[in-house]
């Protein structure tokens, strides 16, 4: 490995650029599954969607907040926000 990208590498997860670049990658797939999918009608997809992938989302920005060193709230809250969701989207799911 070059002796140069440790500090890139570390400045990617300290800086929240890396969890960025997830985030933009669920908001492009939430994207084109709502236009594209071919079940149900868009609000529909829209709301299974965001059943499933707001917990992994919200997982993903807690520890955004905890890499940038933000709040404690901000960590809490992002965590506490995963589960109502996740259990939102299991009772859907009907597991």
């Amino acid at each position: 490995m070059p002796d140069n990208f440790l500090p890139i590498l570390t400045h990617l997860f300290t800086s929240g650029l890396a969890i960025d670049v997830a985030l933009v990658v669920i908001a492009l797939e939430f994207l084109a599954l709502c236009l594209f999918g071919r079940s149900g009608t868009l609000a529909t997809r829209a709301f299974t969607l965001v059943l499933a992938l707001g917990p992994g989302t919200c997982l993903m920005l807690a520890l955004r907040a905890a890499l940038t060193q933000s709040s404690l709230v901000w960590v809490a809250l992002f965590l506490a926000l995963s589960l109502p969701l996740h259990l939102a989207d299991l009772a859907r799911r009907k597991i």
